[in-house]
């Protein structure tokens, strides 16, 4: 278990830095408009939980089921 831990801190902290976005946001970002820029913010944040959700979501459940088993 210790070393899959210590790959995933490797590869977490070892990432370089990319932009990855669309030419399209990349346009509206960069013409200036505060409140445009924000709300792409807002937008990616907001799809960006759901997946944190869904993971936490089957964690717990895996949890449960692993510790009704050992009963």
């Amino acid at each position: 278990m210790k070393k899959y831990i210590l790959v995933f801190l490797g590869l977490v902290f070892s990432s370089v830095s990319t932009n990855a976005q669309c030419a399209m946001c990349k346009a509206v970002v960069e013409s200036g408009d505060v409140e445009m820029a924000e709300g792409i913010n807002s937008g990616i944040t907001y799809l960006m939980v759901f997946p944190y959700l869904l993971v936490a979501v089957l964690a717990y459940f895996l949890y449960k089921h692993k510790k009704s088993a050992k009963i």
